[in-house]
């Protein structure tokens, strides 16, 4: 049986866009730029060394801890060009606002597939819908510039919030924007415990996309995976 709903929620990243190439191709062709030749595998385990231990540091872009989401990105940048040799502050400061700048770029994001027309049909059945999604202020304008953000009455970031997903009151705060009650609801997202439980916690349906060969999750039930974003279409209704 299809779930009667009134209210869709989407995580974004890595559910409606993607990056187009892997961090550390970016950053290497930005260092390319000022005549620096550093490998994009050396980057990239750099950057995912330096973003894990400032997201452990300063969760949520140092909400609360006096730092902006600017200046958590400009940190992280630097640190991850040091990481891979290059010490001089003028360099890393251009290259660092440079990357945070591009990464606001409708050229460094791409659609998965079957976003748009996903998203387009939901939007023609009448659903109300949401971005529920742990990322920084620039996504207002990733969205815009992809040309999808018509498609939503809000959008929550977990710098707007100050907490994050798992956190329930991210998604409490979609239902109370939305309207609804929890089981008028279901949010669409990629990860287990981050979208998929945590909308289940707060008494949402949701559904896990999940590429095959991902790797099953424990206790997902088949009727609960998107292998598409398009399986969504045959599940919901008005």
């Amino acid at each position: 049986a299809m779930l009667k709903l009134r209210l869709l929620t989407w995580d974004v990243k890595d559910t409606l866009l993607r990056l187009r190439q892997p961090v550390g191709e970016s950053y290497a062709f930005e260092a390319q730029t000022h005549g620096l030749q550093l490998q994009p595998e050396v980057l990239g385990r750099s950057f995912r060394e330096v973003y894990g231990a400032q997201n452990h540091r300063f969760p949520n872009y140092g909400q609360g801890q006096g730092l902006s989401s600017r200046q958590w990105w400009l940190d992280v940048v630097k640190e991850t060009f040091r990481q891979a040799g290059v010490h001089e502050d003028r360099l890393l400061t251009l290259m660092a606002e440079n990357l945070y700048h591009d990464f606001c770029s409708a050229s460094n994001w791409e659609l998965l597939p079957e976003a748009r027309e996903t998203l387009s049909w939901c939007c023609q059945q009448g659903f109300h819908m949401g971005i529920v999604s742990n990322f920084d202020k620039r996504l207002e304008n990733i969205l815009a510039r992809c040309n999808l953000q018509h498609h939503f009455d809000f959008i929550l970031t977990s710098e707007a919030m100050g907490f994050a997903k798992p956190d329930r009151r991210i998604f409490e705060q979609a239902l109370r924007l939305g309207g609804v009650s929890p089981e008028q609801a279901a949010h669409i997202g990629d990860d287990y415990s981050r979208d998929y439980k945590a909308a289940q916690a707060v008494g949402m349906h949701s559904f896990l996309l999940q590429a095959a060969g991902q790797g099953e999750e424990q206790n997902v039930p088949s009727k609960h995976i998107l292998p598409t974003l398009s399986h969504l279409l045959a599940l919901v209704e008005k």
